[in-house]
């Protein structure tokens, strides 16, 4: 089994100089989570429960297997004479006994560690680099996943074709690990789901939003709930102020908070300040951002808006979480709400261990995890998995040294520029074109 030979392997090799997916994840980790959540077997099982949590992050990883595939191919059931192999029904019942908070516990604990481990090598200017900002995912099409999610409405009252999950995730920008995340019924709004992220963002950070999340109760909660939590932020076309001081292009604003805003929340001060920096894109278009980054010194224009940038990495976060990981599949596996729960918090751990060995790689050669190709070393990972999981342990710390040094090579290569403008092209025709010939 895949996850007994990392272990066994670790204990007789000691501090080896090589990492892997299940060194990152320990054992017990696995077992404080279901302990904490009351779901660890007791009686000998076929399927235990620690093994079914490595089945649910291995799912993510093998998109395209069934359960039943990816339980034989890493040959994670336990041995047994009379049933060589386990059934449909059994794996169905042994992830519903071990249920979702397990997962949840495992991501939310696991996250915290990983993000903070090498949070300095990644600072930006002493402060860890966060994004924050909204997906949506599909569910199978049951009547349980659509009482419970619902879906997104049309004009014409028409209803989307798949039950919707509505997320809001905040990711550490420099290694694109999901730090935290809130997700559930796509009804739900995406400011609540974005307040219960707020009190668990880490202190000395700088959170950037999307203008979608400007209001005054989300900027205020984030600065006043923790030293030196600041925000950057777009401002949106219809937003006022005072200009208090400074120059054209970097100035202090002041703005009032609506009645509404102050009527739900009456702790919110009548105003607030903010700094406010002009960019220009690459197309001419002008966009004013608001940080709480005061210190004009330590935090120049330039830096500001360069920093501002940045938050479109947190989109190809969502692209190789959904497209690469998930290989554009239409839904998830899962036709029920809890199995929904389960499926994305088990994807989420799966994203985040191939996120980390990346940046471990990244770091021992001199890179940015962001230069690593998030495709090559996915597919690198589910390769080395299949093969380490019916290797002898004497064997394993070979093949787990060379995962590394080939992820080494998963440089993304640098495109060259464009030789030649861009130009819309003629729509194709429907027919043929014929042409008269020329008379002599």
């Amino acid at each position: 089994m895949l996850s007994s030979h990392v272990y066994r392997t670790l204990e007789m090799q000691g501090q080896a100089d090589f990492g892997r997916l299940g060194r990152h994840l320990p054992v017990q980790w696995i077992e404080r989570a279901l302990e904490a959540t009351g779901v660890a077997s007791v009686r000998r099982r076929r399927l235990p429960a620690e093994q079914v949590v490595w089945l649910v992050v291995a799912l993510a990883l093998y998109r395209h297997q069934s359960m039943g595939e990816v339980l034989d191919a890493l040959d994670l059931a336990l041995p047994h004479e009379s049933r060589p192999s386990v059934s449909k029904s059994a794996i169905t019942q042994a992830r519903e006994r071990v249920g979702r908070e397990s997962l949840s516990w495992l991501f939310e604990h696991s996250a915290r560690a990983w993000v903070g481990q090498d949070a300095r090598t990644h600072a930006w200017k002493g402060l860890v680099l966060l994004a924050m900002d909204g997906t949506t995912l599909r569910t199978q099409d049951s009547p349980e996943n659509r009482s419970h999610f619902g879906a997104q409405g049309y004009v014409n009252q028409k209803v989307a074709s798949y039950p919707q999950v509505r997320a809001v995730s905040l990711t550490a920008i420099p290694t694109h690990l999901i730090a935290d995340i809130a997700f559930g019924p796509y009804g739900t709004n995406e400011m609540r789901y974005a307040k219960t992220l707020l009190e668990r963002i880490p202190e000395r950070s700088v959170t950037v939003f999307d203008k979608g999340f400007f209001a005054a109760e989300i900027l205020l909660s984030l600065t006043s709930g923790g030293e030196q939590r600041h925000f950057l932020i777009p401002a949106k076309s219809n937003t006022r102020w005072e200009i208090l001081s400074g120059t054209g292009t970097d100035f202090t604003v002041r703005m009032r908070v609506s009645p509404q805003a102050r009527k739900n929340n009456p702790t919110l001060p009548e105003a607030w300040q903010a700094r406010a920096v002009v960019a220009v894109t690459s197309r001419g278009r002008r966009r004013i951002l608001l940080t709480s980054l005061m210190d004009r010194r330590r935090f120049s224009a330039a830096d500001i808006i360069a920093c501002y940038n940045r938050r479109w990495e947190i989109e190809t976060s969502y692209r190789e979480l959904k497209q690469s990981m998930l290989g554009c599949a239409l839904t998830l596996r899962s036709r029920l709400p809890q199995g929904v729960y389960q499926e994305i918090w088990g994807t989420l751990i799966a994203y985040n261990l191939v996120r980390l060995e990346m940046a471990k790689v990244a770091l021992a050669a001199r890179l940015q995890p962001t230069d690593l190709s998030f495709v090559r070393a996915f597919h690198i990972v589910q390769h080395e998995m299949m093969w380490a999981a019916h290797t002898t342990p004497g064997k394993l710390p070979g093949l787990l040294l060379r995962l590394r040094q080939q992820l080494q090579f998963a440089i993304v290569e640098k495109r060259r520029g464009r030789n030649c403008p861009r130009v819309v092209k003629a729509l194709p025709k429907r027919y043929t074109v014929r042409y008269l010939k020329k008379e002599p």
